[in-house]
């Protein structure tokens, strides 16, 4: 493992450059020739807290939860290749290396990171946006290491059937001139730091949140992930969601937290509802005054409540 050469003068950098993230991400191989990030702070005896961003945001959606852990906690926290400080492959057909921006390739990396850092035993997932796709997605061949869930809003199944598609993700997934706007002017994570929160994020943080997308190269995984979304069982992502669908309920003996921003117009009371029907006994705290970065509007709130989970819920072996 090796620290990102550009940070290796030291933590004050890294802050400077993004507000209220004082760590030194690591990087490592994640696939030959492309280098994956992630943030491995807290006690290397601790329990082990995973942490999956979505779209288009990065490890910088986590900070305040891995501040407020940290000290008990391992908190692992990848940036998706292709986004935040990871690598940026393209995916053209005669490209090396080469990436593959599917649902599939994204658990494949996260089941790699965890190998490598030889993550075997037992693991809080916590999962935004994409995140939980992507974890439930890993977690249907690691069902036994998930012993906890902190669910912010995201989805682990296919747009529920009284759910239409927004237009906005519409235009994105399914046109030529919303291709154009997502990666020739950055207007996916642009307005998501703006429309995704019901209180307006600082000048900085916004800076934060759509610095590693400052290119037509580097938006491709923003574009990507929007063209990915499953709609129809012909779609590449289609299989892993329904699977992670079927198995939903069988994590309802688990101890889960749900914290929800009800204002986010995609993953709205819809999926809301979907998980708590899947997982009855889940904790869940839903916010009238937060959107879609919920952990933005009130991770005021939500960190010493995930935090108080946590402690009160110790990792146990799994009752059938």
């Amino acid at each position: 493992m090796s620290v990102r050469p550009e940070f290796a003068e030291g933590r004050a950098e890294v802050a400077a450059r993004f507000p209220d993230y004082p760590f030194i991400p690591q990087r490592f191989d994640v696939r030959p020739g492309i280098a994956m990030s992630y943030l491995d702070e807290g006690p290397r005896d601790g329990e082990v807290v995973v942490m999956l961003h979505g779209n288009p945001s990065w490890s910088y959606y986590w900070r305040h939860l891995v501040l407020g852990l940290r000290d008990r906690y391992r908190c692992i926290v990848p940036d998706h290749v292709g986004m935040g400080l990871s690598d940026k492959p393209t995916d053209a057909a005669d490209a090396s290396p080469r990436y593959d921006y599917t649902l599939q390739s994204r658990v494949d990396d996260l089941a790699t990171l965890l190998d490598t850092l030889g993550i075997t035993g037992p693991v809080t997932l916590a999962v935004h946006d994409w995140g939980g796709m992507i974890g439930f997605g890993w977690a249907l061949s690691h069902a036994a290491q998930v012993r906890r869930l902190v669910i912010l809003n995201t989805a682990a199944f296919p747009l529920p059937a009284a759910k239409p598609m927004p237009w906005q993700l519409k235009l994105g997934r399914d046109s030529h001139v919303g291709a154009l706007l997502i990666r020739g002017f950055n207007a996916f994570a642009a307005m998501a730091s703006l429309v995704g929160v019901a209180r307006p994020m600082p000048r900085d943080v916004r800076r934060a949140y759509v610095a590693p997308y400052d290119s037509w190269k580097n938006r491709i995984a923003t574009l990507r992930f929007v063209q990915d979304i499953p709609l129809q069982p012909s779609d590449p992502a289609w299989v892993l969601l329904e699977a992670s669908r079927h198995r939903l309920p069988e994590f309802a003996n688990r101890p889960v937290f749900i914290g929800w921003g009800l204002q986010d117009f995609v993953f709205d009371t819809h999926f809301l509802d979907g998980f708590k029907h899947a997982l009855p006994d889940a904790q869940v705290h839903a916010f009238d005054d937060a959107d879609h970065y919920v952990l933005e509007d009130k991770h005021g709130v939500l960190v010493p409540q995930i935090r108080k989970f946590l402690d009160e819920n110790s990792v146990q072996p799994l009752v059938a």
